[in-house]
């Protein structure tokens, strides 16, 4: 049984959230959110409150309740805040910048990438070394933080490439004789 799915998430009031049948929509500051909800699992809306239960009383239905609801609870918080991720460039002659939502970067190839960023996600370079990805949904964020980290991975030896901001590089040490 999935504890998750036992808590009820609290609304905020600058939220506005329709549910149906199976597809719920919330529209907050942000943007609006979309999603389709399992088959086993069934949403009640009581005031300002969001409960989750599966329909059937099944180890299944439970886990699907507890997806269902930490996915729904991102949303909420990807509408009212927001999310970031920070990617940095570490190495020479590595460069970014972003112009009408196409990411240029010059990564050591014999040629520049442009990655054409999604409508939902805004792009940021502070400096050619940093680029900013702001969005209100969470899973679309990271996986275009992770296509674009995907282009130079960090290697293991002087730890050159994109890496997040957060990320820690675990360094080799180079062979001796």
């Amino acid at each position: 049984m999935s504890r998750i799915a036992k808590k009820f998430i609290v609304i905020p009031n600058n939220i506005k959230i329709t549910i149906k049948e199976q597809k719920i929509n919330i529209e907050g500051n942000n943007g609006i959110l979309k999603n389709t909800v399992n088959k086993q699992v069934k949403i009640i809306l009581k005031k300002d409150k969001l409960l989750f239960e599966p329909k059937k009383k099944s180890k299944e239905g439970w886990i699907q309740a507890g997806t269902t609801s930490s996915i729904i609870k991102s949303m909420i918080i990807g509408v009212t805040i927001g999310y970031t991720k920070k990617l940095i460039l570490f190495g020479v002659g590595y460069k970014s910048s972003i112009k009408n939502n196409i990411l240029n970067l010059i990564l050591g190839f014999s040629h520049p990438i442009n990655f054409i960023l999604p409508k939902n996600i805004i792009g940021k370079c502070l400096n050619q070394n940093e680029i900013i990805l702001t969005s209100a949904n969470k899973q679309l964020l990271g996986q275009v933080a992770a296509n674009i980290r995907s282009y130079r991975p960090p290697e293991p030896y002087k730890g050159k490439g994109i890496r997040y901001s957060n990320e820690i590089i675990k360094i080799k040490e180079t062979k001796k004789k």
